[in-house]
C-alpha cells in the first residue's frame, strides 16, 4: 500500500475513532454533526433515517438509554477516491452486537472527513443488567 492511501485511510480512521469516542462519552452533538447533512442511517432492524435530524431522534434516546462502550473490531478501509472511503467492521457494545456494512465518509474541502452513509445490523441485543 502507497503513503497516499495510507495517509487517507489513517485520516478517516482518525475520524471514526473521534465518532466512537464521542459515542462512548454521550455526546450526541458531536456524533450528530459528524454526518452530512443529507446523509443516510440504515439502521436495521430499525429503520432508514434521513438527513441529520432524523439521525439525531435515533441516537439522542438510543445514547440516553445508556448504551456504551462502543467497539469496533476488523476495520476494513477502501479507498475508493482521494475523497470518499468505505469502511466497514464488526462492533460490540455493552447493549449488543451486530456489524456495520458501510459508513461512506466524504472528505469535505474544509478537510474534515464526514459521514454520508451509515449501515450497520444489530445482531443480537443484550437484555438489561438489573
Amino acid at each position: 500500500m502507497d503513503t497516499h492511501t495510507s495517509r487517507i485511510q489513517n485520516e478517516v480512521l482518525t475520524a471514526s475513532q473521534q465518532w466512537i469516542a464521542n459515542f462512548n462519552k454521550g455526546n450526541v452533538d458531536a456524533c450528530v454533526a459528524a454526518y452530512l447533512p443529507n446523509a443516510v442511517m440504515d439502521a436495521k432492524p430499525m429503520g432508514t433515517f434521513t438527513g441529520t435530524q432524523e439521525i439525531e431522534n435515533f441516537w439522542r434516546p438510543f445514547m440516553s438509554s445508556g448504551a456504551k462502550n462502543l467497539e469496533y473490531q476488523e476495520i476494513t478501509l477502501e479507498v475508493i477516491s482521494d475523497s470518499i472511503v468505505h469502511l466497514s467492521a464488526n462492533w460490540r457494545m455493552n447493549v449488543g452486537h451486530g456489524v456495520i456494512t458501510l459508513e461512506k465518509w466524504i472528505k469535505q474541502s474544509s478537510g474534515q472527513w464526514l459521514l454520508a452513509h451509515d449501515a450497520f445490523e444489530v445482531l443480537e441485543q443484550f437484555p438489561p443488567k438489573a
